[in-house]
C-alpha cells in the first residue's frame, strides 16, 4: 500500500512558527510544513520570514522553509542565506497567485518564463547539498502554461512537486483544472503531491482515488477551518463534534499562549489570533463568530471563544 504524505500549505500571516507548534503539539505534526515564503525586502532577505524560518519553535514539526524569487540571482542570493543557516530543504514558490508577486514575475508569475527557469532549474541541478521541492499552479492564465516548463522541471532532481490545479487569476474560486493533474501525472517524473479545496476526510479519499498515482495532499485554507481533518482522515472515521470543538479549544489556547510570549498588549496579540475565526465560522456559527471578531481585550477573546466551543 502506498504511504500518502500529509503536508500542511504555507498561508501567509497564519501558519507561522506559533501555529506550526500550537498545531504539532495538538494533533501531531504533518509529514511536512512549510514556512510562509522568504522574499527579498530591501536588498536583503526579509528579517521577519528569517525568525520565523530559524525559530526554536520548529523543533519537531518538520518545517521546511519556501522562497518565492524573481530571477536566478535572487533564487540563489536566498538560498546561500538559507544553506548558511543550517537547512538542507528548501521549498520553490511557482505559485502564488496574488498580483503584485505575479506582476513581477514571481511566484506563479514564473510559470510565463520559462526561459528563467531553464536558468534555476540548472542551478538545482548543479546544488547536491540541498533538497529542493516545488509549489505550483498550473499558470497565470492558461492551465497549459505548466508544461512549458515541465522538460525542466524533470530534468532538475527534486523532492516532489506539489500542485494546485488553479490558475494565479483565479485565484482560490472557480473550477480545479483535474484533467491537468492526470496530464502532470503522466508528463513529470517526480512525485506530486495534490492541494487545493481538500477541506473534509472525503475530500481527501476522494482526491486519493481519483488519482491514486498521488504522492500526498497538501492542505491550506481547509486545515484552518478544520484542523482535525487530516487526523479524521488517518483514522478512518470523522469526529464528533464535540471531540472537534475540545481540540479546537486546546489548539487556540496553546496558540495564544505562544503568541503573548512573544508579543506584547492584548491588541498585538488579538491581530494575530483573530483572523483565524474567519475560516473557523462554519463549525461555530456566524454570531460566535461576530462575538470573538468584536473583542477588544482577551479576557473578552477567551469568554467568547469558550462559549463559542462548548
Amino acid at each position: 500500500m502506498m504511504i500518502t504524505e500529509l503536508h500542511m500549505a504555507p498561508l501567509q500571516g497564519y501558519t507561522e512558527a506559533e501555529y506550526r507548534r500550537a498545531f504539532a503539539d495538538v494533533y501531531g505534526a504533518p509529514d511536512v510544513c512549510y514556512t510562509p515564503f522568504l522574499r527579498m525586502e530591501k536588498g536583503e532577505a526579509a528579517r521577519r520570514t528569517l525568525r520565523d524560518i530559524n525559530s526554536p519553535l520548529n523543533a519537531g514539526t518538520n518545517t521546511v522553509p519556501q522562497i518565492i524569487f524573481r530571477d536566478a540571482a535572487e533564487f540563489e542570493f536566498l538560498t546561500g542565506v538559507l544553506k548558511s543557516d543550517g537547512h538542507r530543504r528548501i521549498d520553490l514558490n511557482l505559485g502564488c497567485p496574488f498580483p503584485p508577486q505575479v506582476g513581477k514575475g514571481r511566484g506563479a508569475g514564473m510559470l510565463v518564463r520559462p526561459d528563467e527557469f531553464r536558468h534555476i532549474a540548472a542551478l538545482i541541478a548543479a546544488d547536491t547539498s540541498v533538497e529542493y521541492s516545488v509549489k505550483m499552479r498550473l499558470g497565470v492564465d492558461s492551465p497549459q502554461q505548466w508544461q512549458a516548463l515541465a522538460d525542466d522541471l524533470n530534468a532538475a532532481p527534486l523532492r516532489h512537486i506539489a500542485v494546485h490545479p488553479r490558475v494565479a487569476r483565479q485565484q482560490y474560486g472557480g473550477e480545479l483544472h483535474l484533467a491537468e493533474v492526470e496530464r502532470m501525472l503522466g508528463a513529470l517524473r517526480h512525485p506530486l503531491i495534490f492541494n487545493g479545496d481538500l477541506a473534509t476526510p472525503a475530500a481527501i479519499s476522494d482526491i486519493l482515488h481519483t488519482f491514486p498515482a498521488l504522492h500526498g495532499v497538501m492542505l491550506g485554507r481547509g486545515l484552518l477551518a478544520r484542523p482535525s481533518v487530516l487526523c479524521e482522515w488517518c483514522s478512518g472515521r470523522e469526529w464528533s463534534s464535540d471531540e472537534r470543538m475540545g481540540a479546537l479549544g486546546r489548539l487556540y489556547h496553546r496558540f495564544e499562549e505562544l503568541m503573548e510570549a512573544r508579543l506584547c498588549g492584548d491588541s498585538q496579540i488579538l491581530a494575530k489570533l483573530q483572523p483565524f475565526w474567519h475560516y473557523l465560522e462554519p463549525a461555530i456559527g456566524h454570531k460566535a463568530a461576530k462575538r470573538i471578531l468584536k473583542a477588544r481585550t482577551l479576557s473578552v477573546y477567551r469568554q467568547e471563544v469558550e462559549a463559542a466551543l462548548r
